[in-house]
């Protein structure tokens, strides 16, 4: 005769296990529902559009080394400069912009002699900045200036001859196009954004890529100089020792140390960017420029949830069937069964 049959209770056990059931039915639901909070899927990379640089402004540091960062630039003929100048040094720095194109000054002349130069020819900027100061110079580069070439250097002595000068370059294009581009540094070596995009009715444009470095771990920016050429990272040295990139520079490995990226694309065309570093192109760091061709469309973010929605509206269905049941057999155990109508002729 069972327990029941007899009047007693049943026991803890076979009380406790439709409860037991219950939770498991409310697990089915409270995983996938905690799931769907959660943010597993990392959203597609932004894209980065260039914007035409008329009224084109350059930002050019000036540091301790001593030195220009960028040491050149890239301005179209018939156009108006602006280059902001930033003293990220302790001493005082000029940005003095020769008259004479395409000559290049001998790192021999002494502080007097540089002086006697540019008292004799004049300068189209000329402008002192104290340290942790930053000052402005607008230069106006006419037409007749197209694919010629002027030196600036810093006139205070012997900063020009520890190296501190750089050049402008006149281009006979059109106005360029400017792009910004940050670096993150390791473990997750990445350029972010990774798409870049130009836009341009004419060619060769003049391209002009703002790099910024967010961490401390030096990069380059390098790009190929072939359209819709894709490089792996056990080809792109013995690519580069055939194919000379289009831009190739050295970002600071410092905490938003800039540099300047002037090249000239004379096509339209995908062209793939991507850093020299060791490891770092094998660890990811590349990404494509689209010239003239719109890029792909970022795909929209995917569920994040773990289950379909369905499936969520189905666990609460188990849930509730499951409770009821619980209940049910929960109680039927606390009362004792009726009594067996009693036999006949027995």
């Amino acid at each position: 005769m069972t327990d029941r049959a007899r009047g007693r209770p049943a026991s803890a056990a076979r009380r406790a296990l439709p409860w037991f059931l219950a939770a498991a039915l409310l697990a089915t639901v409270g995983v996938p529902s905690a799931a769907a909070t959660m943010h597993v899927v990392r959203v597609a990379p932004e894209i980065g559009y260039g914007h035409p640089a008329t009224g084109l402004t350059i930002t050019i540091n000036m540091t301790d080394a001593p030195g220009f960062l960028p040491s050149f630039a890239n301005v179209p003929e018939a156009s108006n400069a602006t280059f902001d100048l930033v003293n990220q040094g302790n001493f005082t720095h000029t940005f003095t912009l020769s008259t004479v194109p395409n000559l290049h000054l001998s790192s021999s002349l002494t502080p007097n002699q540089l002086y006697a130069f540019f008292a004799a020819n004049g300068s189209l900027a000329n402008v002192s900045v104290a340290p942790h100061s930053s000052g402005t110079a607008t230069v106006t580069f006419p037409a007749s200036d197209a694919l010629e070439q002027f030196e600036f250097v810093s006139l205070e002595p012997y900063q020009f001859q520890a190296g501190m000068y750089g050049f402008v370059n006149v281009t006979s294009t059109g106005p360029g196009v400017m792009v910004q581009e940050g670096t993150i540094g390791l473990p997750n070596v990445a350029f972010d954004p990774d798409v870049l995009a130009v836009n341009s009715t004419h060619y060769p444009v003049v391209v002009n890529v703002l790099v910024t470095n967010e961490g401390t771990t030096p990069h380059t920016f390098t790009v190929v100089p072939q359209s819709n050429v894709t490089l792996t990272p056990s080809n792109f040295t013995a690519y580069f020792t055939a194919h000379a990139p289009l831009a190739n520079v050295n970002v600071p490995a410092s905490t938003g140390g800039t540099v300047w990226a002037n090249f000239t694309v004379s096509a339209v065309g995908v062209y793939q960017y991507l850093c020299e570093i060791p490891g770092h192109f094998a660890a990811g760091m590349d990404g494509l420029l689209y010239v003239g061709i719109a890029p792909p469309p970022v795909p929209a973010a995917p569920s994040t949830a773990i289950v379909e929605v369905w499936v969520l509206f189905g666990s609460a269905g188990l849930l509730g069937v499951g409770a009821v049941l619980a209940a049910i057999a929960s109680f039927s155990g606390r009362f004792p069964a009726p009594p067996k109508s009693p036999g006949h002729g027995h």
